[in-house]
């Protein structure tokens, strides 16, 4: 349904309908109702109403950089916030690790952050390697994606040119992208509902990330123990849902490194020993290097990241066999070396190829 437009303020008792609703920022209130000229309300609905004025505003202010946490994109957040989450919590448990995309905030997340932020020549080089890696799917082989990871936009701007720079191919890039499954962390899911809703766009698999689980150690035990336990739950039930998935025509995506790239933290560009695990467990997989972020990472939080806008190139090396790609990086292996560790570097080094390329 397209937003009515307006001249004037919003009618009494629309505004009236806006200000009962409990989980309402003030300040997203403030604003509306201050705001003259609006060209982007629905009566009666207000989620969509905020979503347009989202969109509204967005296109004005992004010229510039800014940062998540200013009241700008605070009024994003509390939009997207309401949106995604009018029937859903913020707690990940064992019931709910696995998390379909939602349709409608993939079109927002479309038409306002990635329309906005990725530059028209972006674009995904090795598209038919991701093709054939589909059709490997489609056979009933279980299918890896294994890239870089710098920033939360990484897979909104990924799904994006998939559908909208694959070279021609958005068929395809569309197929691909509904067949996609993120291995994702309970963080961006738990963080702040702004996170999460920005999240939700995009099929997940939650899981409690070993890095998360290392920084207990040093906590009080009356909180450690029943994080550890969460831990636990959280990574079982994932693991057999991926054993669920792994072979109806998914393509499971995951991040090596386990976390955003810092430069100031030299350790986040190294692999993660779990990775080796799922490269074990698969047929077949496809890596895939970043070069362009148009969301910088902060060292406080996640909505003080900073937006800008940025080409993004995306590059799709060949469809490897699982097993031959870790047999080869396990050649040679001394006795007393980590295997697991081994293998992770190699994936690591490979994607340093193909972004050097």
């Amino acid at each position: 349904k397209q937003p009515r437009i307006y001249t004037n303020r919003l009618r009494r008792h629309e505004y009236s309908m806006i200000s009962k609703q409990k989980f309402v920022w003030p300040k997203a209130i403030r604003v509306i109702r201050g705001y003259y000229k609006v060209k982007c309300f629905c009566p009666g609905n207000y989620q969509r109403s905020l979503v347009y004025f989202w969109q509204f505003r967005y296109t004005q202010v992004m010229d510039t950089e800014t940062t998540l946490s200013n009241s700008f994109v605070k009024e994003i957040g509390a939009a997207v916030s309401i949106w995604a989450h009018k029937n859903r919590g913020l707690e990940v448990t064992a019931e709910n690790v696995f998390q379909e995309g939602d349709g409608e905030i993939k079109e927002l997340m479309d038409t306002t952050l990635c329309s906005a932020l990725v530059l028209p020549d972006s674009g995904i080089s090795g598209i038919e390697n991701l093709i054939a890696l589909m059709d490997k799917a489609k056979e009933g082989a279980s299918c890896l994606l294994l890239m870089e990871h710098y920033s939360n936009l990484d897979l909104p701007s990924f799904s994006w040119l998939l559908r909208h720079g694959s070279q021609g191919r958005s068929s395809e890039g569309k197929e691909i992208d509904d067949a996609l499954v993120a291995i994702a962390g309970v963080k961006l899911s738990e963080d702040s509902p702004p996170v999460a809703a920005l999240t939700s766009g995009y099929t997940r698999l939650v899981i409690y990330p070993s890095r998360s689980v290392k920084n207990l150690h040093g906590a009080d035990e009356s909180v450690k123990h029943p994080e550890l336990m969460k831990a636990i739950s959280i990574n079982r039930a994932a693991m057999k849902t991926l054993n669920q998935l792994k072979h109806t025509k998914k393509i499971v995506l995951i991040f090596p490194s386990g976390t955003r790239y810092r430069p100031w933290e030299p350790d986040t560009k190294k692999g993660i020993r779990e990775i080796d695990s799922y490269i074990k467990s698969f047929d077949y997989m496809c890596m895939a290097s970043i070069n362009g972020n148009c969301l910088l990472v902060n060292r406080n939080n996640m909505q003080d990241d900073v937006c800008r806008k940025d080409t993004i190139k995306i590059n799709v090396g060949p469809l490897l066999a699982c097993a031959d790609f870790r047999n080869k990086a396990l050649e040679n292996i001394a006795e007393d070396e980590d295997r697991k560790q081994r293998s992770v570097d190699a994936v690591m080094a490979y994607l340093d190829m193909l972004h050097n390329e």
